[in-house]
């Protein structure tokens, strides 16, 4: 059974200044030019907690988070709320809205089958937050996950709080339009908890986060007394229903930093995948791409040539793939990207994140990195689509990493959850 709750959130007042002065992309997709933006702002940008400038980033980030609340920038609530998160944006010329809720979630390792991962993880970012944690004890930001509502109860439930007043409602950075609703009806909240209670959720973006998450939590219950209603046995979380129509998944392109493009290695393409040459400019690759979805499909760019690949016949490509995975995680194009064409033709090896390997998300950036120097070849794929995500993530299998990319992602700064000692849900 999964858990839902209302939490009290720490969130800013009107003190602070505008919304879309204190907003902030999640802290692993700012760079530098992004932080330093952000940091100009405001001096209360969201920013300056999940990614401070300062060295000791950990300890500056609680010293703000409890001088924020003293000046009255931030203040907790005196109520338990969820709140309805609503997203606009425009992409390739079409407008979507993705709608979910933000709640506490109760966590649950992988193993009891509750929460599912789709991905491969690395290391190094669950060490830094989970320092963040232990030093700020909050969840600064949410996760991302989804959940299945075939009967669209949760769905009208959000169509129908989306035609009241928001209590926020501001443009990110990146133009998508950010809509934000509290709810404390108790007969809301519960059809909501009855909603997802039986479901399996998979985690959709986060999946540091999450796994940082049960270990602090294990961490927790080592150090001091609790009870199931410990806030930090709970996660602040962004849920999604997997059957709502703007849950738009991109693709992640890959780019190989030292391998080139040979008249060999293009022979040996032929044997497995129909090769056609395409005139080298974004929107006639992503057309390529888009009008052959379902037939396992590649462009790929050396500078001076762009290439379309199809795959002939998944038969012949079966030799490169663990008899022990499921059709579906053998029918991935990123499976067949990295089994077939990187590591039987042309040999890569392991490949080391930015050493050798760059993921990009859009065409356009993928080409201009070549073209500049950046790679050599740029591959550039199809994304997947949700459903496919929950059938692999059923049949606890990850995906190589950086294999969806949802879009857009959950602006941080809107709700803030408090894990203090004693704190409850």
């Amino acid at each position: 059974m999964v858990e839902i709750r209302p939490f009290r959130a720490i969130r800013y007042t009107e003190k602070a200044g505008d919304y879309e002065n204190l907003i902030a992309q999640p802290y692993d997709k700012i760079d530098q030019n992004m932080q330093k933006e952000y940091h100009k702002k405001s001096d209360y940008n969201y920013c300056r907690l999940t990614l401070p400038i300062e060295e000791n980033r950990y300890e500056i980030s609680k010293q703000r988070i409890s001088q924020w609340m003293n000046e009255g920038i931030l203040k907790k609530d005196e109520e338990p709320a969820i709140f309805i998160y609503r997203q606009e944006f425009r992409l390739f010329g079409k407008t979507y809205t993705r709608t979910g809720f933000i709640a506490a979630l109760r966590l649950h390792p992988y193993e009891e089958n509750k929460v599912l991962p789709h991905e491969i993880t690395l290391k190094g970012p669950k060490i830094d937050r989970l320092n963040m944690l232990r030093v700020t004890q909050k969840n600064l930001e949410t996760g991302f996950l989804l959940y299945p509502d075939a009967e669209k109860i949760t769905i009208n439930l959000f169509a129908k709080i989306a035609k009241t007043h928001p209590l926020i409602d501001t443009l990110d950075s990146l133009g998508v339009r950010n809509r934000v609703w509290r709810l404390t009806d108790p007969e809301k909240i519960k059809l909501v908890q009855e909603t997802v209670t039986d479901k399996q959720f998979v985690i959709a973006d986060g999946h540091h986060r999450y796994e940082t998450a049960i270990a602090y939590r294990d961490e927790r219950r080592r150090q001091e007394e609790w009870t199931e209603n410990s806030a930090f046995n709970f996660r602040m979380s962004y849920m999604v229903p997997i059957q709502d129509e703007g849950l738009i998944v991109l693709p992640t392109h890959r780019l190989l930093k030292k391998i080139n493009l040979t008249d060999d290695t293009l022979q040996k393409f032929k044997k497995f995948f129909a090769v056609s040459e395409i005139d080298a400019n974004p929107e006639n690759l992503r057309s390529f791409l888009e009008s052959h979805k379902k037939k396992h499909a590649f462009c790929l760019y050396d500078g001076k040539k762009a290439y379309g690949l199809l795959l002939k016949d998944e038969k012949t490509v079966s030799e490169f793939m663990d008899v022990a995975w499921s059709d579906e995680y053998r029918s991935l194009d990123v499976t067949i990207l990295k089994n077939v064409i990187f590591e039987a033709i042309m040999k890569t090896g392991e490949l080391k994140i930015d050493e050798d390997i760059l993921y990009v998300r859009w065409i356009k950036n993928a080409m201009e990195k070549v073209d500049k120097g950046e790679a050599k070849l740029a591959f550039l794929v199809n994304s997947t689509t949700p459903e496919t995500v929950l059938k692999i993530a059923r049949k606890h299998e990850r995906m190589p990493e950086k294999s969806t990319d949802f879009y857009p992602k959950m602006v941080s700064g809107f709700t803030m959850m408090d894990l203090s000692l004693g704190e409850k849900l």
